[in-house]
């Protein structure tokens, strides 16, 4: 395999992860993965009360980043010329893609450390310069996705810099961070690597710190930088403004 497709192969994994990281689109993976059957838009829109736009946006997202498959099939009950045209369906895809509630994502800390191994291997690099690469590019794919979160709210504050927060603070919610803001930072009341900050606190404390600044990246917080802020009872991580201070 080529440099070129690990690559495309490691971002689509990492982009997988972060879609099943959104609350709205692991709702609706669990449902089509628990279907012994192929599931239509209409009752996947119906079983999770959202409407059939909603429901077809994130279905295609999760079948774009192959975390679902999808089939044609003409409606039930409906044969013939007239029957009109084929109607998407969709199923789980054939690869793993295992996860945990959001507040702990321990699949997502597995892969980032595997890849860093991987990357560690192949490129002949030390594994924590790897680690921080892999796990930057995941905050990356995470913070660009942003927008489309399940909320569908439009940002639109006057200060640029209040449009900055908004971003971050609604993707980090999105991904089980818990954060809030108190004037110029973000703080996080949760770690989703908790038990593993606990055993390794260093190691996966860097790794989250790298995350969040991956994430700040992607979703173009050009004024915002995480910082390492340790406290009781709260994610090592901070998000502060750095607006005027070099």
């Amino acid at each position: 395999m080529t440099s070129d497709d690990d690559r495309r192969d490691r971002r689509q994994r990492l982009t997988a992860l972060a879609a099943l990281a959104e609350p709205l689109r692991r709702s609706l993976y669990l449902h089509v993965a628990s279907s012994p059957e192929p599931v239509s838009r209409d009752a996947a829109a119906e079983a999770l009360g959202l409407s059939r736009s909603v429901a077809a946006f994130h279905l295609d997202k999760l079948a774009e980043v192959g975390a679902l498959e999808v089939e044609y099939r003409r409606p039930p009950g409906r044969t013939g010329p007239g029957a009109g045209r084929p109607a998407k369906f969709y199923r789980r895809a054939a690869r793993d893609l295992d996860f945990s509630v959001p507040e702990r994502r321990y699949d997502v800390a597995a892969a980032i450390l595997a890849q860093a191994v991987s990357d560690a291997t192949t490129q002949g690099i030390p594994v924590e310069d790897a680690l921080g690469e892999a796990a930057r590019d995941f905050g990356r794919v995470v913070g660009s996705g942003f927008a489309s979160a399940a909320s569908g709210d439009e940002v639109d504050a006057a200060d640029p810099l209040d449009d900055e927060f908004a971003r971050v603070l609604s993707v980090l919610a999105s991904h089980g961070y818990d954060p809030h803001r108190d004037g110029e930072t973000i703080t996080l009341g949760n770690c989703p690597f908790h038990a593993l900050a606990e055993e390794h606190r260093e190691l996966v404390c860097g790794m989250n710190l790298e995350v969040i600044a991956g994430v700040l990246e992607g979703a173009a917080a050009a004024d915002l930088a995480a910082r390492l802020h340790a406290a009781p009872g709260r994610c090592c991580v901070t998000v502060q403004e750095v607006t005027g201070n070099g």
